[in-house]
This record gives structure tokens, C-alpha cells and sequence, in this order.
């Protein structure tokens, strides 16, 4: 295959990349936007085999059939909850790729075609040590955030003493250690320079807690796409540039989003300052006494929601880890056919990855029609009969208006507190993600429906049909 053709097949896959970037940004258009991923990523591995330098043939296909299996594997097993996790550990690997490939280019250049007379060229060794930099960062990174998620360990931030002067004399360590590779090629600051980073990896997603979880998982999904465009200067690689670029764009487009929806700021994100407030902040009903709430049945539900003419939904994790969204499904068909008007509100951190909710309702086959994001639902409320909380709890709370000691203070919430009636399902009492009670339990017109929130749901269906 000439260089030129080549050339071309590189920008025909990137395209496709683009196209599928394009279509993972709606529900309605996801399916198409990963059959035009995976279409580039044939065209990409096709290509990969026609490079002069690639000869171990058998070895790649071997890496390709069991990366395969092990892919088709947990693809198969995981659950919808653990989705979260297993892309911040799929970012992780991601890291480790860059550092690994780094460390080889450094010890065989001539592989790579980087070395000119035995010495490698001053711009790849700038390469290299960024490429090794974002890596170590994103996979040490990863492996925290996935070890949250996962509830291998605490959500609650872990604040260290001093931890942003740490953090600022790790940041000037990784700084010198670049310099230094650049200027002497020295093994030694290589390798300084990758444990400096996998410390800092570690220390900036250590005081992060659990309500912001899923902007860090969008931005660690930035810091993947940057590594993986290092490799791609480091392999010459045009295509895996431009890939690793553009999961790094949208990634960082994303979190900017996702900081917007939740009142933080970029710079937090980036340097590891969450978990301020949540450290000093008592939680905004942990120090409260216990007060009472009212607990209702399915059956209750079922009769307020028989006679409402106006319902909507607020998907959350709970709904998620009970996979209650064919039972939802099911409660709402009753009610449409009985002339309810059903919808459903998403806020665009509700689960523990962007997107999440939107995924478990495309599963369930409901319509995307029904669906509305926070800006779009959230002055329907007060005109809305019946509001039915199925495992959503930071991002209901009203302390997040109206407590400034709460960790989650500015962040806009689905203002469900204004709806005539609230029913919110809930296995317990116990604080949400984030650490804190929820405020909207304590109204008058919210009225508590404990317990699994599939059968809880599946028992309004029946008493709606009876």
C-alpha cells in the first residue's frame, strides 16, 4: 500500500471518528454513531497492517483476538450500574499504553524512527516526556476513580495535610524532570518523571467526592484522548493524533459542561480542588436531629397517579442499580393510556458518568421524545400534578439553594419540590453520593415510598391495572 493511499484511508477513518462523535451526541442517533466508530477503527487496523515497520504479524493478531475476547467478555457481564467504573478503568489502560510506549521508543528509537545517527531528535523527546506526563496522570487517575465508583473505596473526599503545596512541588518535579530528559536524554529523568506523575495522578483524584465523580470521569476521558494523541506522535501516527485529539476536545468540551451544570469550576477539575466543601461542610442534615417524613405504599402512588392529569419522571442511580426502567416503562404505559401526560426529567450528572440515564431509558425502548434535560423541564414543575423521584437524591435536594454550608451548594438541581405531589422511592434514609440528606424528604407534599425501586414500581403497576 503506497504512502499516499494511505494517507487518504487515515482521513477516511477520521472521518468516521468525527461522524461517530457526532452521533454518540444524542440518544436518538447513538446506535449509528458507534457503527460509524467501529467502521473507522477497522479501517484503522487494516491500516496499521500495512505499515512497512509492523512484521510481527502473528503477535499483533494474537494481542487483537485476546483483547477481543476479553473486551466481548466484559462487555457481556457488565451491568449498566458498573458502566461508570469500567470507563475509568478502559482510561486507564489508556495511560499505561502511553507510558509503555513511551518507554520503549526511549529504549529502541531506531524502531520508531526517531533517532538520527544513534541519537533521538530533540522534538521527540518532548514528545515522549509529555506523552509519559498525561499518561502516568490519567492511569494512576483512573484507578482512583474507578476504586470510588466501584466502593472499594470511600466516596467521601480524603484530604490530605497541605495537599495543594504537595501538588505544586510534584507539578515543578514533573516540569524539571521534562526539562532535564529533553536537555540530557538521561534514562533517570524518565523515569523520574513517570513516578512524579503517577504520584500526582493519584493525589489530584484522592479529595474528590462522590457528587462530582462524574465530571472527573469525563475529564479523566480528556486526559486519555491527549495520551493517546502523545502516542501518536511518538508512533508518527497521523491518525492516532487526530483520534486522540478529538476524544480529547470533546472531552474537555464535556466537563466544561458538566462543571457548568454542577456551578464548579474548570480550574478545580483540572487541578484537583474538589472536595473542599464537602470536607469542611458538615453535610446539610448530618448534624440535624431526626425528623419525621411521610411513608406511603404503591398503592397510594397508584391512586394519586390514577387521577393526576400531569406526571414526571426523575430517573437516578437507585433506578439504575435495581434496573427498574422496563418496570418504569410498564407504570408509565398504564398511565398514558389512562391520559396521563408522562415525561421524563434528566439532570446531566444523575448516575455516575454523563449520560448515564439516558442510556438506561434508551434500553427500556422509551421514547427520546419523552425525555428533557434540567433547562427544559425545570419550569414545568410548578404546573406538574405528580413527580416520581425513582433514585435520584443530590440532584432533587433543595439544600443545594438554600444552604451554603452544603457541599453542593450551587448546584442547579430538577426543582421537584415544586410539583403538587412528590413520591420518592428510596430503599432507606441513608444520605446520597454526595454525603448529605436530602431536604425534599422533610416537605409536606412529598411523601416517602420506601424500598426496591423495581418492585416498588412493578407493585403501582399492578395496583394501577387492578
Amino acid at each position: 500500500m503506497s504512502e499516499s493511499f494511505r494517507a487518504f484511508l487515515y482521513l477516511v477513518s477520521a472521518v468516521f471518528f468525527i461522524l461517530a462523535l457526532k452521533g454518540l451526541s444524542s440518544a436518538k442517533t447513538s446506535m449509528k454513531g458507534n457503527m460509524f466508530g467501529m467502521f473507522g477503527m477497522g479501517i484503522a487496523v487494516a491500516i496499521a497492517f500495512s505499515i512497512p515497520q509492523v512484521s510481527a504479524y502473528s503477535l499483533t493478531v494474537f494481542g487483537i483476538i485476546i483483547g477481543g475476547l476479553i473486551g466481548a467478555f466484559i462487555a457481556k457481564k457488565i451491568e449498566m450500574t458498573a458502566l461508570p467504573q469500567l470507563v475509568a478503568a478502559f482510561h486507564s489502560l489508556v495511560g499505561l499504553a502511553a507510558v509503555l510506549v513511551a518507554a520503549g521508543a526511549l529504549n529502541a528509537p531506531s524502531a520508531f524512527g526517531i533517532d538520527v545517527i544513534g541519537c533521538i531528535m530533540r522534538g521527540s523527546l518532548v514528545e515522549i516526556g509529555l506523552g509519559t506526563a498525561i499518561g502516568a496522570i490519567t492511569f494512576t487517575g483512573s484507578i482512583v476513580a474507578f476504586l470510588k465508583l466501584q466502593g472499594i473505596m470511600g466516596a467521601r473526599p480524603i484530604i490530605l495535610p497541605n495537599r495543594h503545596l504537595i501538588n505544586i512541588s510534584l507539578s515543578g518535579v514533573i516540569l524539571l524532570s521534562l526539562l532535564l530528559f529533553v536537555l540530557t536524554k538521561g534514562h533517570f529523568f524518565f523515569w523520574l518523571l513517570a513516578a512524579t506523575s503517577f504520584a500526582l495522578g493519584l493525589l489530584i483524584i484522592l479529595p474528590v467526592g462522590g457528587a462530582d465523580m462524574p465530571v472527573i470521569v469525563s475529564m479523566l476521558n480528556s486526559y486519555s484522548g491527549w495520551a493517546a494523541s502523545g502516542i501518536g506522535f511518538t508512533l508518527n501516527n497521523t491518525l492516532l493524533i487526530i483520534t486522540g485529539a478529538l476524544v480529547g476536545a470533546s472531552g474537555a468540551i464535556l466537563s466544561y459542561i458538566m462543571c457548568k451544570a454542577m456551578n464548579r469550576s474548570i480550574i478545580n477539575v483540572v487541578l484537583g480542588g474538589f472536595g473542599d466543601a464537602g470536607a469542611s461542610a458538615g453535610s446539610s442534615g448530618g448534624t440535624q436531629e431526626r425528623r419525621q417524613v411521610k411513608q406511603g405504599s404503591p398503592e397510594d402512588a397508584a391512586f394519586v397517579m390514577k387521577n393526576c392529569s400531569s406526571l414526571v419522571v426523575v430517573p437516578g442511580y437507585g433506578m439504575a442499580v435495581a434496573q427498574a426502567q422496563h418496570a418504569l416503562r410498564e407504570m408509565c404505559s398504564v398511565l398514558k393510556s389512562n391520559g396521563v401526560k408522562v415525561r421524563y426529567a434528566i439532570h446531566p450528572v444523575a448516575g455516575r458518568m454523563p449520560g448515564h440515564m439516558n442510556v438506561l431509558l434508551a434500553e427500556a425502548n422509551i421514547p427520546y421524545d419523552d425525555v428533557f434535560e434540567l433547562e427544559d423541564i425545570n419550569r414545568d414543575f410548578p404546573s406538574t400534578d405528580v413527580a416520581y423521584v425513582i433514585g435520584a437524591n443530590d440532584v432533587t435536594n433543595p439544600a443545594a439553594k438554600n444552604d451554603p454550608q452544603s457541599p453542593i451548594y450551587g448546584m442547579p438541581i430538577l426543582e421537584v419540590e415544586n410539583a403538587k405531589t412528590v413520591f420518592f422511592v428510596k430503599r432507606s434514609m441513608a444520605a446520597g453520593y454526595a454525603g448529605i440528606e436530602n431536604e425534599l424528604f422533610f416537605r409536606d407534599n412529598t411523601m416517602m415510598l420506601f424500598g426496591d425501586a423495581k418492585k416498588v414500581t412493578e407493585e403501582i403497576v399492578k395496583a394501577l391495572e387492578g
